[in-house]
């Protein structure tokens, strides 16, 4: 344990959001039991500031609901009916179904699942050995960040940018699709920090008027899937205003000309109709940025989960090189530095001895997979056994309905290593224990900042819960697999990534508990030119061979713009489905964590639905009134809440509730959808039109209430 801070109190890292990867310390009250957590100070990041649910996480790690034994399933699938075992038995039985599996139907009928219930690269990414050195099937990652990455990698040819800590010294910080008070709390402590000590202004540009917007000295509420068309309107006005830097686009960007042109029809007058904003706002805004170039881009992950979302992440992008914002400090466009890192993680993957010709499926559309879509499979056999951590696919994937059939097949047998009992876990054969992050050690790699940060082990975890790590090495024993890395702890993996990295040991970071990596002002701001080939910004990209990491195939985009624009490919409104569905993150939920907590569910209250008050009007939806979402996809029951602060035709859905918390059990995600998108896939889970009216069946039950005599 590292002691530097005061006696009771340890440095740990956050294991749940990729961008903030919070610096924390963590009480320790005694061998099993945390107290307190907090923001660290000493960590300029960070500085001092955390969500309040991470704040409360002992309230998660001692919850009476956590999982503490191996378990078998004795009834029927999703009965939860389940009896305890030893680990051995467990583990065993694992072994021995995806053996028989894979005697079958061959080795990549296995499919181990996983996405980001922890961000540290031991514990989440070890799995990948397993599915390596077994050559069982690949997974594709498309659930959260390929059209963002892809978009922000067409324009600079890396995913890095302008140190983030660099919001403090702008003259103006633009928020741009992420809701950063609720999602990622430190975006804003940089801001403020412009604001109150330079007069910076902070804007919001975000779907709804959300805790974000509301701090914003100019907030701009648009239609989902419109980002692009905004961009290019304030990119038309700084050429036509004179405000386009044109030495800079000369210097350092591919085709400024041909963009110019472009970009003359497509002004305010024409963004207005796109986006729904007046175009005296446009303007507006355009003006903000003519006399402010020392602008600091702060682009999110939510207006790129759209079928659009990649060419919009690289229209925004595009703006900061019209305007020459790279040039300063305190200016550019930032997204992520996931890319900066080059951290070898072979002893920990097995990267280095994986099979290229063995499939990779893509984990949204495990649906599809389940249910036998050839297309989704690729042509390969059926999916005959998961192993799944980290993740809660029977909650978070799209196109619910399919998933929870796929999960009923009697063929198919699954394994959940999970914290709690979830969704997806109450329909495995086997459900192991999880440790969570105080009670494991790894390392975590901010995607939002710069930092490497240890995350030792503070605490033993109770009943038999055990590590991922751990889990891995003693299931590829039974496979038959002889790896070294299987008689190593997660501490010394961490100490081998470091040194092989050359970024130091264990115990040289242990010093501090992280490392900050951020490259010097003329690399992070490409002053010697962008990361393509020809040093340039490229407004035009090469589509098909964007550097993007996970990039698969290049799907059937003929169309895919040029140039920056408005590509009109979403899942636009009809004459069936009004309106269009925004499933927004809740302030107090971190996807499916945390959904779990009292506290977490105390503040959220219950599921509901944002609804303009004119779309309500001639819907007929009175304010609170339990309704019916739906698409061809299915329907979701909750309530409605009149919401002026969106655009008519729009309607959000706050957080991923636990899909009990519905009445029907049916959760948000039955109404997104899987389909792949442009250029490389991943799920466009804010794009997604639906019907809305009032729920019969609850209205019935309300007037037969009412008969009784009770008060409703």
């Amino acid at each position: 344990m590292n002691k530097s801070v005061p006696a009771s109190l340890f440095r740990s890292t956050c294991p749940h959001d990729c961008p903030s990867v919070c610096a924390l310390e963590v009480e320790v009250v005694d061998d099993g039991t945390i107290g307190r957590v907090r923001g660290s100070n000493a960590q300029s990041y960070t500085a001092g500031v955390i969500c309040a649910k991470v704040a409360r996480y002992a309230e998660r790690a001692h919850h009476p609901d956590r999982l503490l034994h191996p378990l078998q399933r004795i009834g029927e699938k999703g009965g939860g009916e389940f009896r305890r075992i030893s680990w051995d038995d467990a583990l065993d039985e694992v072994a021995e179904q995806l053996l028989k599996a894979e005697a079958r139907h061959g080795s990549e009928t296995v499919w181990p699942y996983f996405y980001a219930g922890t961000m540290g690269l031991v514990q989440r990414d070890g799995i990948h050995r397993l599915r390596h050195l077994k050559r069982y099937s690949g997974q594709f990652d498309t659930i959260c960040t390929n059209m963002a990455w892809t978009g922000y990698i067409a324009g600079t040819g890396l995913l890095m940018g302008p140190d983030p800590r660099e919001m403090a010294v702008s003259d103006c910080v633009v928020i741009w699709g992420t809701n950063a008070v609720s999602t990622q709390v430190n975006v804003m402590t940089h801001a403020v920090r412009a604001r109150k000590e330079r007069g910076a202004k902070i804007v919001a540009v975000d779907v709804y008027h959300n805790d974000t917007m509301k701090q914003a000295d100019l907030a701009l509420c648009l239609k989902p899937g419109s980002d692009g068309a905004l961009a290019c309107a304030l990119m038309h006005c700084l050429f036509r205003d004179g405000h386009a830097d044109r030495e800079y686009l000369a210097k350092y960007t591919d085709c400024p000309d041909e963009l110019e042109a472009h970009l003359r029809t497509r002004g305010p007058d024409w963004a207005s109709t796109i986006t729904g904003l007046p175009v005296a706002e446009i303007e507006g805004f355009a003006r903000l940025l003519a006399e402010r170039p020392r602008t600091y881009f702060r682009l999110g992950y939510g207006f790129t989960r759209s079928r659009n979302g990649a060419t919009n992440m690289h229209s925004v992008t595009s703006i900061a090189a019209v305007l020459g914002a790279w040039q300063y400090e305190g200016g550019g466009a930032f997204h992520s530095n996931s890319g900066m890192y080059g951290l070898d993680q072979s002893l920990i993957t097995a990267s280095d001895r994986r099979d290229p010709s063995v499939r990779m499926l893509d984990q949204s559309r495990i649906g599809q997979i389940l249910t036998g879509d050839e297309d989704a499979l690729l042509g390969g056999p059926p999916v005959t056994a998961l192993f799944v951590q980290n993740t809660n696919p029977v909650s978070v994937a799209p196109e619910q309905a399919l998933v929870k059939r796929g999960f009923a097949r009697a063929d198919l047998f699954v394994c959940v290593h999970e914290q709690f009992m979830t969704e997806t876990a109450a329909m495995a054969d086997i459900v192991l224990p999880a440790t969570m992050f105080t009670e494991h050690d790894d390392i975590y790699r901010g995607g939002g900042h710069q930092y490497l940060s240890l995350g030792p082990k503070l605490v033993d975890g109770p009943g038999e819960t055990r590590e991922n790590h751990w889990v891995n090495s003693e299931l590829m024993k039974r496979l038959g697999i002889e790896d070294r890395a299987n008689a190593m702890s997660a501490h010394e993996l961490v100490d081998w990534i470091l040194r092989a990295s050359d970024r130091g040991c264990w115990d040289e970071v242990a010093q501090e508990g992280w490392l900050d990596c951020q490259p010097d002002f003329e690399t992070s701001h490409y002053i010697s030119g962008f990361a393509n080939p020809d040093g340039k910004f490229r407004f035009a990209p090469d589509w098909p061979h964007v550097a993007a990491p996970n990039a698969g195939p290049m799907g059937p985009w003929p169309d895919i713009p040029k140039l920056p624009d408005h590509w009109d490919v979403t899942e636009n409104a009809d004459a069936t489905h009004p309106l269009r569905l925004v499933t927004a993150p809740a302030r107090s939920f971190l996807n499916s964590s945390f959904n779990e907590t009292p506290g977490s569910l105390s503040r959220e209250k219950r599921p509901e639905v944002l609804i303009h008050p004119d779309d309500a009007g001639w819907l007929g939806i009175a304010d609170g009134a339990a309704v019916v979402l739906g698409n061809a996809r299915g329907h979701v029951h909750l309530h409605a809440r009149h919401f002026s602060g969106l655009k008519q035709g729009t309607v959000i859905s706050e957080g991923l509730w636990p899909n009990g918390a519905f009445r029907g059990g049916a959760g948000i995600n039955t109404l997104t959808g899987a389909d792949p998108v442009a250029p490389f896939g991943g799920a466009a889970f804010h794009d997604a039109h639906v019907w809305v009216r009032p729920d019969a069946a609850t209205v019935v039950r309300a007037d037969e209430r009412e008969n009784e005599g009770e008060t409703v």
